[in-house]
């Protein structure tokens, strides 16, 4: 790596990007049922389905203010009910009640599962379309839509909308910290993208297996199209902080060596070769212990054994043991030039 690193970073870098790519596709949401449909407790589900048939918890539209359960409102809703249909976006019967404090619920059903993107569509068009037509022209009042759909509807792009804002916050702590401990711009920005190589390798890998279905008979899991929402992100936070630590020991150990005096490739060299029993050691041991998160029945479980395990073999392999040595090898000098310690001389 260290005497060619432009050709092995650049084939590291190209492999790794490579299976990012999928998690480019990835669609967060919540399954209806997360264990293998074999479990007792699915089967006993199913049973129960059975023996009392139900339609999904319909979309509860909750109107409060001085006119809520007035006349105007009233008309309203029986202009909502009468935008029900057996093949539109809401279904049959829209229901009021009364509650105390002078509300009104409006029981909405919606088209769909309850938890698919039918049922999605229809959250939509009737938080978007319907209800501006119908309550949303009353004065005085003010609505809210909640249920089980618009729960886990909700929920899902909240984090998907303050994912970025957490990634960005993490990176750029990072980087501060980085840069204090260090003293090198180049080595706190390299750092920060070396650390995000093996959590979107983990992304892409994690797309493929359980979004796209893949492997499916031999992790005993059924795809429901997606990604459960939480994973992602709680991924990103731990692995990030996991990474960097064995980096910071990586990169202390080498900047040492060239502190004392050491040329820097020899400096790399040495660096890695001295702290490689011991960050693959722990490496290894995370590894065994978050595949055992590939043999539980919850497929949030699995999902996350199976992506912190790939991250942190890839990030202990690829990214440590390839790209690490040769952006430092290309760097030279450089990457610690910020730092002006000056070498001790050579007898």
């Amino acid at each position: 790596m260290v005497a060619h690193p432009a050709i092995w970073g650049l084939a590291a870098a190209a492999a790794l990007i490579a299976l990012a790519a999928p998690a480019l596709g990835m669609r967060l949401g919540e399954p209806a049922v997360d264990v293998p449909p074999g479990q007792a407790v699915v089967q006993t589900t199913d049973a129960i389905h059975r023996a009392f048939p139900q339609t999904p918890s319909p979309a509860e539209v909750v109107v409060t203010g001085s006119g809520a359960t007035g006349p105007r409102v009233l008309a309203a809703v029986a202009a909502l009910q009468g935008r029900a249909a057996a093949a539109g976006p809401i279904r049959k019967p829209v229901t009021a009640t009364a509650v105390g404090g002078g509300a009104l619920v409006v029981d909405v059903p919606l088209a769909g599962y309850g938890s698919d993107s039918v049922s999605d569509q229809a959250l939509a068009t009737l938080r978007n379309q319907i209800l501006p037509a119908t309550l949303g022209r009353v004065p005085g009042i003010s609505y809210a839509v909640t249920g089980d759909t618009a729960s886990e509807y909700d929920f899902t792009h909240q984090l998907h909308d303050r994912t970025p804002v957490v990634l960005a916050a993490v990176a750029a702590l990072a980087f501060v910290l980085l840069l204090v401990a260090f003293r090198s711009v180049a080595i706190a920005g390299v750092s920060i993208l070396l650390n995000l190589r093996s959590v979107g390798a983990a992304y892409g890998l994690i797309t493929l297996i359980f979004q796209d279905g893949r492997l499916q008979g031999l992790l005993d899991f059924t795809s429901f199209g997606g990604i459960i929402s939480w994973v992602p992100l709680f991924m990103f936070v731990f692995l990030f902080g996991i990474s960097m630590d064995y980096h910071v020991f990586i990169l202390s150990r080498i900047r040492e060596l060239w502190s004392r005096g050491s040329p820097a490739d020899d400096a790399i060299v040495g660096g890695i070769a001295s702290s490689a029993g011991v960050v693959t050691s722990a490496a290894l041991i995370m590894v065994a212990v978050f595949s055992i998160f590939a043999t539980l029945s919850l497929v949030d479980l699995k999902i996350l054994g199976i992506g912190t395990a790939a991250a942190v073999l890839i990030d202990a392999t690829v990214v440590r043991g390839i790209l690490v040595p040769a952006v430092l090898a290309l760097l030279g000098d450089h990457a610690w030039s910020a730092r002006r310690i000056p070498r001790r001389s050579r007898a």
